[in-house]
């Protein structure tokens, strides 16, 4: 049996942008040609695949790190670099991705076929034909490419299942879904036969839903006791539940005792408690059973909740489950995708592009907004670094550095760069 992963971590980086060139038209018989230098290309993206032919995550365990190429540099005649090839990173349907430090989440893959992109390249720089004005007919520099950082991210997969099949160890989820579907999931007489989710096809007449046979849960299950997060994170997308019980109270357990540990579970996770449920009496054909029946349905009775005994082992005919499950699933709703952030709060970086701080005489601007400007100086050529002193005017640098009392003299530093404030 092939390994199940379904938590697995990578880091991915998308293309810089090509650098723009320096050029000047040469041509025999023309002394002063104009600047002709090319932009650089864009960068590559980073793209997720929705592939319907992957079930895990397990080729992740021997690549994580994953490289857009850049874009080629700008060349003469405004000839433009050649922008840089995607990586595409293929992933089962289902798969989230989050960001791994902030646990933002960036993408859900959950339509199959799905290409969605994560990380955009970077723009490639002007070439020097577009810094060209009446009073500079032949500027000597180049912007270059944006450059890209690299990004950890962590990648989930939740099942895509319309039905889930839970409950405690052992009480027969596996061999409910081997009757009901072709699948053949490990079935034996131990707690925590399954250690994967399952997934089998159920068809009655003309319609046909997807049942995940979801690992048995335990007490403490939404804090992570027993698996219990790489088991309940399979819950999440589906539409309804079915709540099997071992009714028979084998094993010296009490099925309704079993019930309200799971129901707890289920409602410490999330909203799972309020998803439509069927509760399946399993184990019917052993002693005991009947006496338990009765209680689970005088304790269910001020509910909505229907029960079904069945005997998986001796009567498996479970048409009329399934015929009661596809009735309650045409009012289900569909599953909604969960809610998707940026990885970069477009927001904050409009409302707020830089950030002042001072320790003595020592003035540090920081902020993602002069990142993009540092990235798009050459700081060798006169003419960019004037670019570059106009700019921090024009954006209320110097204003801000001046009304937080920098004077004559102190110390300014941007990422790498320091100089000595100048009024």
């Amino acid at each position: 049996m092939a390994l199940f992963v379904d938590v697995v971590n990578i880091t991915v980086k998308a293309g810089n942008g090509g650098n723009g060139c320096v050029s000047f038209h040469r041509e025999k018989y023309v002394q002063a040609g104009g600047p002709d230098g090319g932009d650089g290309g864009r960068g590559g993206d980073v793209v997720f695949f929705a592939d319907e032919r992957m079930h895990t995550l397990m080729d992740f365990r021997f690549k994580r790190k994953f490289t857009a190429d850049n874009g080629d540099d700008g060349s003469a005649n405004r000839r433009t670099g050649k922008n840089g090839a995607d990586v595409v990173i293929s992933v089962p349907p289902g798969t989230v991705v989050r960001e791994k430090n902030s646990g933002k989440l960036l993408l859900d893959m959950s339509e199959v076929g799905a290409r969605r992109v994560l990380v955009k390249g970077g723009r490639g720089g002007f070439g020097n034909q577009h810094f060209a004005t009446p009073t500079r007919q032949a500027p000597q520099f180049a912007k270059p490419g944006e450059k890209r950082e690299i990004v950890e991210v962590t990648l989930e997969l939740k099942s895509i299942a319309d039905v889930g099949l839970v409950g405690s160890p052992n009480v027969g989820k596996s061999t409910i879904l081997s009757v009901v579907t072709s699948a053949r999931p490990k079935i034996a007489n131990y707690h925590f036969t399954t250690l994967q989710p399952n997934l089998g096809i159920v068809k009655q007449g003309d319609d046909s839903f997807v049942l995940a046979d979801i690992p048995g849960l335990v007490e403490g299950a939404s804090e992570g006791v027993g698996l219990g997060h790489a088991f309940l994170r399979h819950v999440e997308r589906t539409r309804m539940l079915l709540h099997v019980i071992d009714i028979s109270g084998s094993e010296s357990r009490d099925p309704l005792e079993d019930y309200d540990a799971i129901m707890k579970e289920l409602e410490a996770y999330g909203d799972l408690r309020n998803r439509p449920m069927i509760v399946v009496a399993n184990k019917m054909d052993l002693p005991g059973a009947e006496e338990n029946l009765e209680r689970l349905r005088e304790k269910l009775a001020d509910t909505d909740i229907q029960i079904f005994p069945v005997s998986a082992a001796t009567q498996p005919d479970f048409k009329t489950l399934m015929y009661a499950t596809i009735d309650m699933l045409k009012d289900c709703p569909p599953a909604e995708p969960f809610r998707e952030e940026e990885l970069y709060d477009i927001a904050d970086f409009e409302e707020e592009p830089f950030v002042i701080s001072r320790k003595g005489n020592t003035y540090f601007v920081e902020g993602r907004a002069m990142e993009h400007l540092l990235d798009s100086i050459n700081f060798g050529n006169e003419e960019s670094l004037n670019y570059f002193h106009r700019t921090l005017r024009r954006m209320g640098v110097i204003d801000a550095l001046r009304a937080q009392g920098a004077a004559e003299g102190d110390q300014v530093v941007i990422g790498d760069m320091e100089f000595d404030f100048v009024d």
